[in-house]
């Protein structure tokens, strides 16, 4: 070790010492780079981080509630085709077969044969278990005729992302080291999901390690513009659900994975508040950020999964037992609207401006808001090296070069590098998230709900590191050429070159609710679904 080495190290660091302070760091350096190599050495295997992440911060308290959910009634008779069965809302599929109108097991076959048909130009499944739906639908159909339910999801077939274990079933993490990964147990939410009476149609598509839309079977397509990816990096659970391929989708967020998806296919994606829902069995990226959610077709559906999906695991470190409760039928009145005016100005569509005033339309006291200039993009930081320290082995080991990318070298190379971002500079990280979470705490003492574009504003950057709440839900319809290739699905930026077809595609809209209070932001979200009425439209494809 010679001062030269140190002075090149602080090219990458970013800092500057003296030649005497270099000399001085060298009685020591070659020690802290052994004990750093003895560590390396030790298998960590699955233990998570000891520090865990909490988004209350002092003198938080517990949103209040009756700990339920209460839906509108269902009143609308079963469909005679099998296409408006497959994209009806789940509150309609679980009515139906609860009143024996319909079995799981033609909404089994319905779905199945939508796959097969369809799937080859989406790429949107990974895996998909016949034999286990149609077994798990059998036992829900005899349950049914005795007149017992298992739950609000009795009978109503779903798509899994391909990062939760299913015992006996591959999982692969949309990456070629684990193609071949078979399970010997359940994630928690499996086991919660099949209580509940739901059936496992298979496995949705992810991006390589929940990055894009590109995995190891090729690229998973948009419904709405099969020449275009659909956004990741719950890339098929999103394509899947947008084209009526199954009820619903399980989906997961660390910094946009469920919302962008969402706003590339037109689905509506809740992101629960961090530590809601169990993320026990499910490959972590990043402790402090992975989140758990449902993608459905209807804001009212992901009201109802998250009733089954919520609930404390010791499993998980990061897991924080906490009530759900939303009264859908309960009026609007009282409930104040936040808006960044930023976010609807010049980087804003008409699509976005509209969606604010038929927001303010509804009756709401509307509240302008101010987020404080922070650097919140460096956040990024803080997923990047947990990601690193969840695939070390992958990269010391140099099987991260059996990964294949199209566009990018993604996670692979964005590993390596965080292998030089400073310890300090991480400490300073989670100090300045702190500060965000002030920040964000500061609005919802002025408001219920906050409105906005996407990736706008630096909400989807900072709530998802706040921990706060977020439902995404389709507003209209653009007129765009195909999209390159990326991990967000924004309707805004350069298209590639084509021949100029210019595609219907979905747009959206972002709410953000309180900590562990999801219960206003999808009563906003309903009244705006209904107001939009552009939710039930479906994809020619």
């Amino acid at each position: 070790m010679t001062p030269a080495d140190i002075a090149a190290a602080e090219t990458i660091l970013g800092v500057t010492f003296t030649i005497d302070e270099r000399a001085l760091m060298l009685d020591n350096l070659e020690a802290q780079i052994i004990r750093a190599r003895v560590r390396r050495g030790v298998d960590l295997g699955d233990a998570p981080p000891a520090s865990t992440f909490d988004p209350r911060l002092p003198g938080f308290v517990m949103p209040q509630g009756t700990g339920m959910l209460r839906l509108l009634p269902v009143d609308a008779p079963l469909p005679d085709d099998d296409d408006d069965i497959a994209f009806a809302p789940v509150t309609h599929l679980a009515h139906w077969i609860r009143q024996g109108a319909l079995t799981s097991a033609r909404l089994v076959e319905i779905y199945l044969a939508r796959i097969a048909r369809l799937n080859p130009t989406l790429n949107a499944w990974a895996t998909v278990t016949p034999d286990i739906a149609r077994a798990e639908a059998e036992v829900v159909d005899a349950l049914t005729r005795e007149g017992v339910s298992l739950g609000p999801l009795h009978g109503v077939p779903y798509g899994l992302k391909d990062l939760f274990d299913t015992k006996g079933v591959t999982t692969g993490w949309g990456a070629e080291p684990y193609a071949d990964r078979v399970p010997d147990t359940d994630a928690t939410i499996v086991g919660k999901l099949r209580r509940a009476g739901a059936v496992l149609l298979g496995k949705t598509t992810l991006g390589a390690l929940a990055y894009g839309d590109l995995w190891y079977g090729g690229r998973t397509r948009n419904p709405w513009n099969p020449e275009e990816g659909s956004s990741g990096s719950s890339a098929g659970s999103a394509s899947a659900t947008a084209a009526g391929l199954c009820a619903f989708a399980i989906g997961t967020e660390t910094l946009g994975s469920i919302v962008s998806p969402s706003q590339r296919c037109g689905t509506t994606g809740l992101r629960p508040t961090f530590g809601r829902v169990s993320r026990a069995g499910a490959m972590p990226l990043a402790w402090s950020l992975d989140k758990v959610g449902p993608i459905c077709r209807t804001v009212a559906d992901t009201g109802l999964v998250l009733s089954v999906l919520n609930g404390g695991d010791t499993a998980d470190r990061g897991s924080i037992a906490a009530p759900f409760h939303w009264d859908a039928s309960k009026p609007l009145a009282g409930l104040r609207l936040g808006y960044l005016p930023e976010a609807f100005g010049g980087g804003a569509t008409d699509l976005d401006r509209t969606a604010l005033n038929t927001a303010k339309s509804l009756g709401l006291e509307t509240v302008e808001l101010t987020l404080p200039d922070l650097p919140y993009e460096s956040l990024t930081n803080v997923l990047f090296a947990e990601a690193a320290a969840a695939f070390e082995n992958l990269t010391l080991s140099g099987r991260d070069d059996e990964l294949t990318w199209q566009d990018a070298p993604a996670w692979p190379n964005a590993f390596r590098k965080a292998r030089f971002l400073s310890a300090v500079d991480h400490v300073q990280l989670d100090r300045l998230r702190y500060r965000v979470m002030q920040a964000v705490d500061a609005l919802f003492r002025d408001c219920d709900v906050v409105i906005g574009p996407m990736g706008t504003a630096n909400m989807l950057t900072a709530t998802n590191f706040t921990g706060h709440p977020c439902l995404h839900l389709r507003s209209g319809f653009d007129r765009l050429a195909t999209r390159p290739p990326g991990a967000l699905g924004s309707s805004a930026g350069p298209a590639r070159p084509t021949d100029g077809t210019l595609h219907r595609v979905p747009h959206g809209i972002s709410l953000w609710g309180g900590l562990f209070n999801e219960g206003p932001m999808l009563s906003v979200g309903q009244a705006l679904e209904a107001a939009f009425d552009v939710h039930h439209i479906r994809p020619e494809i």
